[in-house]
């Protein structure tokens, strides 16, 4: 990665926090007046790496092979579900614009949007285990929510993903826009 412009802005209000964010090309990190020239290019370094490995994570997408996501589908239910939701299949697919991930639970197979790779792992996660509680109960009822909810970021997360479908409905034509509540499948 090539070398990037930063800006190092002292304030004499900040006692002990740096922190960095990337503003256009530069990288600029905000520190402590009363640090020394040694502690600022620590910092700095420090930094400046923190918000490269950032913006990488941002611009990989996770790389998850079927076999992987049905592994992980395991572990999820095992922990949260009691292992009772086994799905026959699940993998990514590139043709979900509406919802985050579907399931079918007569042929106990599931589908998550490729959307969801460059999201934090506990959001997948959570898509995973509602997609999960298809497999025991089929309808958004009270029952179904029960079992979402032993997943601990699932309020969380559930609002990460609204945040990301308001501002995916903001971006499309009337035409085209999601119903509220209807994202996840």
């Amino acid at each position: 990665m090539p070398t990037p412009r930063v800006e190092v802005r002292r304030s004499q209000r900040r006692r002990r926090t740096v922190t960095a964010y990337r503003e256009g090309e530069t990288i600029v990190v905000l520190m402590p007046d009363n640090l020394s020239v040694t502690e600022e290019r620590a910092w700095v370094s420090k930094m400046v790496a923190r918000v490269q490995r950032k913006e990488l994570r941002a611009a990989t997408p996770r790389r998850w092979d079927d076999e992987d996501l049905m592994e992980r589908a395991h572990e999820l239910s095992d922990e949260y579900l009691g292992g009772i939701a086994v799905p026959e299949s699940i993998r990514w697919v590139g043709n979900q614009r509406a919802r985050w991930g579907s399931c079918t639970p007569r042929d106990r197979t599931i589908r998550l949007s490729e959307r969801l790779q460059r999201m934090p792992e506990w959001v997948i996660d959570y898509v995973i285990v509602h997609e999960l509680a298809h497999l025991i109960e089929p309808h958004h009822d009270e029952r179904f929510w029960a079992w979402v909810a032993h997943y601990p970021a699932a309020e969380k997360a559930k609002g990460y993903l609204a945040g990301w479908s308001d501002a995916a409905r903001i971006d499309r034509p009337p035409s085209e826009q999601v119903v509220p509540g209807e994202d996840v499948d």
